[in-house]
């Protein structure tokens, strides 16, 4: 099954963490916080302003992005957890290969 977003919305599969710290203390999956990384697999044409010209997203499919704790909405497709969101629920592209982490 393909699954294409409309409008400004994104899908993005989470990225999931190391299972250790940096320490080397292993982190249990109930001590597990879910993971605010993702990369972007799907995205929408984009949205329409008052005069019904089309905004393209500035997001792509490939991109690792960061966003809230709570956004979207999780569901399954194909059987892999995946988030669908608006584009404005994510906060902004990570460029490299840095992992990012919040703050306890």
């Amino acid at each position: 099954m393909t699954f294409r977003p409309l409008h400004d919305r994104v899908v993005v599969r989470r990225i999931e963490e190391e299972e250790k710290t940096s320490g080397g203390i292993i982190i249990p999956d109930t001590a597990k916080e879910k993971p605010m990384q993702g990369e972007v697999i799907a995205v929408g044409p984009g949205a329409r302003d008052q005069t019904g010209k089309l905004i393209p997203l500035e997001v792509k499919k490939g991109d690792i992005v960061l966003f809230g704790k709570w956004s979207g909405t999780e569901v399954k497709i194909d059987g892999k957890e995946v988030v669908i969101m608006k584009e404005s629920d994510i906060l902004g592209i990570v460029e490299g290969k840095a992992s990012v982490r919040a703050a306890a």
